[in-house]
């Protein structure tokens, strides 16, 4: 059987808090798919081994709609696999978490969201990762679907900090959801460009390459097609062993 990773994932305990909480059985669609725990793909199809973890000056955190931990199709839960010490907590509009109001206090970070500049007041906005000396980068990402997004965005508690906006100039390649525009990008790809922005082309790149293995794993899986190692994704991962 493939290595699955042994470290904690932050959307995966997330998706635990909320089903223990949960009155009923989770019923979405696909629910009766026999999936791997971990990357949530038909088990037969199962992408773990092809997981690289690292490190990063970068931190991110989730902040997630409370049915996106839910969903097989959720791409932030990839970003934790590349990145462990990555943060998630359940988006609330006026009771947010309190661990998360003191990691957005924490002296030790610098805050910001990234979210378009064309929503954001002008004095916010910024094109680079900022940064701020002796501070650790702490990129916050709204999760969900952009609808939600623009709500979780208004957020009183969000409303002071940086706004990194980047300009994606290729469509999102992400056929498993819909999006209105295809250059509103997966969280996953989101993640790989501010990773770019960072100079950390290692990370951008092992986390761009296992959306891709995850993608494909899981339209075979849900098309019950053959499984496929072979593209260029699988073998970037495979040299980063």
């Amino acid at each position: 059987m493939p290595m699955k990773p042994s470290h904690a994932n932050a959307v995966l305990d997330l998706r635990q808090q909320r089903l223990a909480l949960s009155t009923r059985p989770f019923a979405a669609r696909g629910a009766t798919v026999n999936r791997c725990p971990r990357c949530q793909i038909a088990e037969a199809h199962c992408c773990c081994e092809w997981a690289r973890s690292g490190t990063s000056a970068l931190q991110f955190c989730l902040l997630m709609h409370h049915k996106e931990p839910m969903k097989p199709t959720n791409t932030g839960r990839l970003i934790a696999e590349i990145l462990p010490d990555t943060r998630a907590f359940a988006w609330d509009r006026t009771e947010p978490d309190p661990e998360l109001l003191a990691l957005l206090q924490d002296p030790s970070l610098a805050p910001f969201l990234v979210f378009p500049e064309a929503h954001a007041e002008t004095h916010r906005v910024h094109h680079r990762v900022p940064t701020q000396p002796g501070k650790r980068p702490l990129a916050i990402l709204l999760d969900g679907t952009w609808k939600q997004a623009r709500r979780m965005f208004q957020s009183g508690y969000l409303a002071q900090l940086p706004v990194l906006s980047i300009d994606p100039d290729v469509a999102s390649r992400y056929g498993l959801r819909s999006a209105a525009h295809p250059h509103q990008l997966a969280t996953a790809e989101v993640a790989a460009q501010v990773l770019a922005l960072m100079d950390d082309q290692r990370n951008a790149q092992v986390l761009d390459a296992y959306f891709e293995v995850f993608s494909q794993r899981y339209y075979a899986g849900k098309r019950q097609k053959a499984v496929s190692s072979e593209g260029e994704a699988f073998e970037f991962l495979a040299r980063m062993e």
